[in-house]
């Protein structure tokens, strides 16, 4: 038979999954791998996709979505982002991942090289695989709190680099850009002509640092931003994200969404108007009840010992275990998972310099939360 494309053979796997499928074979895990809202989406969200249902709401609808839909995304740029947009610069899209994959898909050709950080969300690199690009990682380092060195990243671009990737705050690490870091990122796009894919998944969970939007101070156009539903609103089954495009991009969009998913089901569209356009106390309960598991954590972990990088943004903890992963964290989480009955996600699922790392989400029930913590072996006391 005839063999599949080579660039898809060569395409990497998910870490996270990986870890997640061999732990839902054990009843009774301690699931902190995935990153899942431990709260239930609002019920007039639930309700307002019920009722497109039960209306027969189903069939096809515009390929950017449902008018109000993105005139309530673009009220809300606009709100909380400072961000103005044309509707016809919103195209809502299945989940953020989609949204990405376009996002490069519009910007990358093969050969081309895209910048992507490291620790950083795996869909990055596998994306880069599958449109025959090529990733290089630019390295978030400990010592410098996991921020970007400017410099360095820049020393990395080539004739055929063409995207930079920036994730705040990030998945996995928790941590956020300032403006300033967010400027200076823009600034080196700017130099070098590059387009900036923009990943703001989780832009309503910040501790602190406000969430600063980079498309917000881009002067020239180059910005591609991606959104979701999925975390703000825990509604990561009905799959709802959208991609903001430069102005005048309405032709090629058409094109682009029609070939993908022509548009996404309707009934997700009015869920994701409700949630918008509601009551957001919900949103603001998930913000209190993922700070304060933070707060709970990080008690724990001080209290025995193990490092970790101090959360300024999204639900997640980036742990130190490289005093017990013996230089394997991702065989360490496997046998951690058959032996404790937790599963974590290792940090090399996210990129080399995830190595001796672990990432935690804290999304989850408290107790299952600091139980699952208790069983990470502490470093030994000197």
């Amino acid at each position: 038979m005839p063999e599949i494309a080579a660039h898809v053979e060569r395409m990497p796997g998910s870490g996270v999954r990986h870890i997640l499928e061999r732990a839902l074979r054990r009843p009774g895990t301690i699931i902190l791998a995935v990153g899942e809202p431990g709260e239930v989406a609002g019920a007039e969200t639930r309700a307002a996709g019920a009722d497109a249902w039960t209306a027969g709401d189903i069939r096809y609808a515009p390929n950017g979505c449902i008018l109000p839909l993105r005139e309530a995304i673009a009220t809300k740029l606009a709100r909380e982002n400072d961000l103005h947009v044309d509707v016809e610069q919103v195209w809502v899209t299945v989940g953020a991942t989609q949204a990405l994959h376009m996002a490069l898909a519009l910007t990358l050709a093969r050969g081309d090289e895209v910048l992507v950080p490291d620790p950083g969300y795996t869909t990055f690199t596998m994306n880069a695989h599958l449109l025959q690009a090529t990733p290089v990682p630019y390295t978030l380092r400990p010592e410098r709190g996991f921020q970007p060195d400017i410099e360095e990243l820049e020393a990395l671009i080539t004739r055929r680099t063409r995207v930079l990737i920036v994730n705040t705050p990030s998945n996995p690490l928790g941590s956020t850009f300032d403006r300033a870091t967010v400027e200076a990122l823009l600034d080196v796009a700017r130099r070098h002509d590059l387009w900036v894919v923009s990943d703001e998944v989780y832009e309503r969970f910040t501790y602190g640092t406000p969430h600063a939007s980079p498309a917000a101070l881009d002067r020239d156009n180059r910005v591609l931003s991606v959104f979701s539903m999925s975390k703000t609103y825990a509604m990561t089954g009905a799959r709802v994200g959208w991609l903001v495009v430069p102005p005048g991009w309405r032709p090629t969009m058409l094109r682009v969404q029609e070939s993908l998913v022509s548009c996404i089901d309707p009934p997700a569209q009015r869920a994701a108007l409700a949630a918008l356009t509601g009551d957001q106390a919900t949103v603001e309960q998930a913000k209190r009840h993922y700070r304060d598991n933070l707060s709970a954590a990080t008690a724990e972990l001080d209290a025995r010992g193990i490092r970790y990088l101090p959360p300024t943004g999204a639900f997640y903890l980036w742990l130190d275990v490289s005093h017990v992963s013996g230089g394997d964290v991702g065989a360490w989480c496997e046998s951690f998972l058959d032996e404790q009955g937790v599963a974590v996600a290792p940090g090399t699922a996210f990129g080399a310099s995830g190595e001796g790392w672990i990432r935690v989400c804290v999304a989850s029930d408290r107790e299952s939360l600091l139980e699952g913590l208790r069983r990470i072996p502490a470093p030994r006391r000197r």
